[in-house]
């Protein structure tokens, strides 16, 4: 069974998580090099997530509006 991908704003919260544990200092060169592999992942899924929005909503706007007719109130 394949193996649920996190939502867009999981991913996201994440990656904020990594770059403040990678801008405080405090960590090894070894363990810096594994948040960073782990952080392009996180960026990747975000832009696949965030290409795929964009193309529904493309689609959305591109299509032809629906005919609405008038109809008598009584």
């Amino acid at each position: 069974m394949a193996e649920k991908q996190p939502s867009f704003e999981a991913s996201l919260a994440e990656l904020e998580k990594i770059v403040a544990e990678m801008e405080s200092g405090e960590l090894s060169l070894d363990v810096l090099m594994v948040k960073f592999e782990t952080g392009r992942k996180l960026v990747a899924a975000c832009t696949t997530e965030l290409e795929s929005i964009r193309r529904r909503i493309e689609k959305v706007v591109s299509s032809e509006p629906p005919k609405v007719e008038a109809m008598d109130i009584v």
